[in-house]
C-alpha cells in the first residue's frame, strides 16, 4: 500500500465541556484540530500509511500537535517557526449549534510556503490530499497548495480535494474562483451540496462537479448520507443511525475512510461504505480526531455494537 500525503495548519483546540453560552462554561478540554491532520490520523488508524506536513510554533501547543499526530501513527513533518501556533476556541451554544472562533492570523501554520514541500515525498505518494482551508490562510499557503497539486499531477499522483469552505476565513466571492480552479485540477473531489453551489450552476452537484473534470466526485450530505459519481457510475449510500455526541470532524472522518480504502485497492462501493461508517463513528465521541476508529472498532459499529 502506498501512502497518503497531506499538509496544512493544525491548531490548538480549546473546547468548552458543557453545552451553553461560553461565559457560563466552567471547564474546558485542550486538544488539537486541523482538517488535513484529522484525515491523516483517520487514515492511519485504518491502516493506511500517512504523512502530514505543517508549520508549528516553538511553543507548547506546537509540541503537543507534533506529539499527538505522531502518536496516532502519522509521519509528521513539522517545521518549527518563530510565529505562534494557531488556536481555535469552540463551544456548543446549544445542542444544535456550534460556535467557533479562530486565532490564527499570522500564525506559524499560515506561513507555509512552496519551498517547504518535499518534492520526493510528493512524487512517491499514493494520493495527495488538500483542502479548501489552506488556500484561505495566506498567499503563500495558496501558492503552496497549487504547487503541490501541480507537482503531484506531473508525477501521476492522484489529487484529492475536499472543498471544505470556511466562511470565517474568506468570503464566498473570494473563495469561489480559487476553489473552482482547485477542483478542475483534482482526480477526487469531496464537497457538500452548499459547497458545490459556491462555484457551479448545475442543479445536480454531482453533474456540476463532474463537468469540471474529477473522475471521482463525492457529495457529503450529513445525515442524508452521500452520493457519488465514480468513473461515470452513480452511487448512493444512506447514513448510519447513531447517537450524535459531537458533529465536528465528521466530514474529515468520511474523507479518511474513503481514501484509506482507496489506497488499499477497495472498489468504490466499499470505499463509500467505509467513509459513511467512519463519519458515523466520529460523531459518537467528542473531539476532532480523538475518537477516530481503527478497523476493529469500525466493525463493531457496522455490526450494531457501538463502543464508546
Amino acid at each position: 500500500m502506498t501512502y497518503l500525503f497531506t499538509f496544512g495548519e493544525t491548531m490548538g483546540l480549546v473546547a468548552a465541556d458543557s453545552i451553553g453560552p461560553l461565559g457560563y462554561a466552567r471547564s474546558f478540554s485542550y486538544g488539537i484540530c486541523g482538517a488535513e491532520s484529522n484525515v491523516a490520523i483517520g487514515a492511519a488508524r485504518l491502516g493506511a500509511p500517512a504523512t502530514w506536513l505543517g508549520r508549528v510554533g516553538r511553543d507548547a501547543t506546537g509540541s503537543l500537535i507534533t506529539g499527538r499526530i505522531e502518536a496516532a501513527g502519522v509521519r509528521a513533518l513539522a517545521i518549527s517557526d518563530d510565529a505562534f501556533t494557531g488556536l481555535m476556541v469552540r463551544h456548543r451554544r446549544s445542542a444544535e449549534f456550534t460556535h467557533v472562533d479562530y486565532h490564527r492570523q499570522g500564525s506559524a501554520g499560515s506561513r507555509l510556503m512552496p519551498a517547504d514541500l518535499p518534492v520526493a515525498e510528493l512524487r512517491g505518494a499514493g494520493v495527495l490530499h488538500v483542502t479548501g482551508v489552506t488556500p484561505a490562510l495566506s498567499e503563500s499557503c495558496r501558492a503552496t497548495v497549487f504547487q503541490a497539486v501541480e507537482t503531484a499531477r506531473a508525477a501521476g499522483v492522484p489529487v484529492s480535494v475536499d472543498v471544505n469552505y470556511r466562511g470565517k476565513l474568506w468570503s464566498r466571492f473570494e473563495a469561489a474562483p480559487v476553489l473552482r480552479d482547485l477542483v478542475t485540477r483534482a482526480d477526487i473531489v469531496f464537497a457538500s451540496p452548499d459547497e458545490a453551489a459556491l462555484f457551479i450552476d448545475d442543479d445536480d452537484p454531482l453533474d456540476g462537479l463532474a463537468k469540471l473534470g474529477p473522475a471521482e466526485v463525492i457529495v457529503k450530505d450529513g445525515g442524508r448520507g452521500c452520493v457519488a459519481r465514480i468513473a461515470g457510475r452513480r452511487h448512493a449510500v444512506a447514513a448510519l443511525p447513531v447517537t450524535v455526541v459531537d458533529p465536528v470532524g465528521a466530514g474529515d472522518a468520511f474523507v479518511a475512510g474513503y481514501l484509506a480504502d482507496r489506497l488499499a485497492g477497495e472498489p468504490p462501493e466499499q470505499r463509500l461504505a467505509t467513509a459513511i461508517a467512519v463519519g458515523a463513528f466520529a460523531v459518537t465521541v467528542p473531539g476532532d480526531c480523538e475518537g477516530l476508529p481503527d478497523r476493529t472498532e469500525l466493525a463493531a459499529l457496522t455490526g450494531g455494537d457501538v463502543r464508546r
